[in-house]
């Protein structure tokens, strides 16, 4: 059951964090520049985005709230084992650097979310433009910076996972 139960933390906490940042590279380097190229018009494509962007940013919601709770739950597993043989627990270096840096990128999609995303709703509702562009603008500048954090973490999970041994 304990073996069970570590491999679906594990799995879940994995898979949330490959949505999120797989989802932002897509948005980023793949959606963005496609309708740029589309042909739609600014305001359509302002229109369109914000549709995009509502849906993933509820679940990367969920995402968020899937890491962080699966995360939460391995280290007290962690923490419980240690304390049932009577020792001590030491985070690992490396589940500093993963929880510090999922910790910013959750602080990083709350600014998106509350910040520039909702400037940007409020923006197309009120018929400007231009408003809802630079907002728009602020929203792909702050997910570059979370695609950063996320890469560096997932490089950090396998750089800090065992090698098979032969």
């Amino acid at each position: 059951m304990d073996a069970w139960l570590d491999a679906t933390l594990k799995a879940v906490h994995v898979l949330a964090v490959v949505f999120w940042v797989g989802g932002m590279v897509f948005a980023h380097f793949v959606l963005r520049p496609s309708l740029e190229a589309s042909g739609l018009e600014g305001p359509q494509r302002l229109r369109l985005m914000r549709e995009v962007l509502r849906r993933f940013l509820r679940a990367v919601a969920v995402a968020v709230a899937l890491v962080l709770v699966s995360g939460a739950w391995m280290v007290e597993r962690a923490v419980s084992m240690v304390d049932a043989t009577g020792g001590r627990f030491m985070m690992p270096w490396s589940w500093q650097v993963m929880t510090a840096l999922g910790l910013a990128m959750t602080a990083v999609y709350v600014w998106v979310r509350l910040r520039w995303f909702a400037a940007m709703e409020r923006a197309l509702d009120a018929g400007q433009p231009p408003a809802a562009a630079a907002a728009l603008a602020q929203v792909r500048r702050w997910v570059g910076v979370n695609i950063v954090l996320g890469l560096v973490v997932v490089a950090e999970a396998v750089a800090a996972a065992p090698s098979p041994r032969r």
